[in-house]
C-alpha cells in the first residue's frame, strides 16, 4: 500500500514539472510611427519558438516543457530568460518540429540555439537589463545561448530602411523595447513589433467548398481570432492544402493588410499551419 501510495505521489510529481503554469511573458503591441525612435532598442523578430528558461528547464510558451538535451543548456546561468529558440531565417517549421519532438537525439539540436532577449526577474529598465544579460551569457561559456543584438537608431526613416534590409534578407521584421520599459506580464506599451505585414493567428472553425477549378476541394477556412471575430481565408492555400486542409480546430497563421472598420482583417492570407507544443 505504501509503495502504490509512493509510486502515485511520484507521478503527480512527474505530471506537474512536466506541464507547468502558462509562464507569465510580456506580449509585443504594434509599432505606429510617431515616438522618438532614438529611444528604443531595436532588433531583429526571430520566426523561431518562444520560450522561457527558469534556470534550470525551458518551456514553452503555452506552459509545456521542452526536453532538451543537458548538454544543450549546461552552464547556463540561473537565472530566468526569455528568448526564442531560432535555426535560422525561414525555418519556423523545422525548428518547431524539433521543439515537439522530444527527442534529445536529433542532431539538429548542434544547429540549435536559445536567443535570449530579456531577463524578466530583473527590477530595471530595458537597457539595463540588456548589458546585466549580455554579462550572464557571456560569462555562460556555452555556444547554444547567445543573445539577440540590440541597436540603436535615429529616427523613423533610419527604423524603416532597417526594416527593409532584414526583410530583403529573409528576415520577419523588428522589435522595439523602450530604453525604459519595465518587464510586464501581458500587452506591452513599452515593447513592440514592427512588419512590412501584419502576421496573426485564428482557429479553424469550419470550410467553405471550392468552385470552378477547385470543386471537390477547400475554396475557404472559416476561422476566428482571439477576439472572437470570425471570418474566411481563401488566399494563400495550396493544392494540396485545399485538398488536405488543416483540420477543425487546428491553430493557422494568417497575414493581412490592417483592418476594416468592423475590426476585420484586411485581405487575409494563409500562411502557414501553426503546430502547437
Amino acid at each position: 500500500m505504501l509503495r502504490a501510495l509512493l509510486f502515485l505521489v511520484l507521478c503527480v510529481l512527474t505530471i506537474s514539472r512536466s506541464h507547468a503554469a502558462v509562464p507569465p511573458l510580456m506580449l509585443a503591441s504594434t509599432w505606429q510611427d510617431g515616438p522618438d525612435v532614438s529611444q528604443y532598442l531595436v532588433s531583429e523578430k526571430l520566426d523561431g519558438v518562444r520560450a522561457r528558461w527558469d534556470g534550470e528547464v525551458l518551456w514553452t510558451r503555452a506552459g509545456h516543457r521542452i526536453h532538451a538535451p543537458a548538454w544543450f543548456t549546461a552552464h547556463w546561468p540561473q537565472h530566468p530568460l526569455d528568448g526564442e529558440l531560432w535555426l535560422a531565417r525561414g525555418q519556423f517549421e523545422a525548428t518547431s518540429a524539433l521543439v515537439r519532438s522530444g527527442s534529445v537525439e536529433d542532431v539538429r539540436w548542434r544547429a540549435l540555439r536559445f536567443m535570449a532577449f530579456d531577463l524578466p526577474a530583473m527590477p530595471a529598465g530595458f537597457s539595463d537589463r540588456h548589458a546585466q544579460m549580455g554579462k550572464l551569457i557571456g560569462n555562460a561559456s556555452t555556444p547554444y545561448l547567445r543573445i539577440i543584438e540590440q541597436h540603436r537608431l535615429s529616427d523613423t526613416e533610419s527604423l524603416h530602411r532597417r526594416l527593409r534590409a532584414v526583410v530583403q534578407a529573409g528576415g520577419e521584421g523588428l522589435m522595439l523595447q523602450h530604453q525604459d520599459n519595465r518587464y510586464s506580464v501581458g500587452r506591452s506599451n513599452g515593447l513592440f513589433k514592427l512588419k512590412l505585414h501584419e502576421d496573426a493567428e485564428a482557429r479553424v472553425t469550419g470550410y467553405i467548398p471550392g468552385k470552378g477549378k477547385y470543386a471537390g476541394k477547400v475554396g475557404a477556412l472559416l476561422v476566428e481570432n482571439d477576439k472572437g471575430h470570425r471570418f474566411r481565408i481563401g488566399s494563400g492555400l495550396s493544392d494540396a492544402q485545399r485538398a488536405a486542409p488543416p483540420p477543425i480546430g487546428a491553430l493557422v497563421t494568417y497575414r493581412y493588410n490592417g483592418l476594416t472598420v468592423h475590426g476585420l482583417p484586411r485581405f487575409p492570407r494563409f500562411l502557414r499551419l501553426r503546430p502547437e507544443p
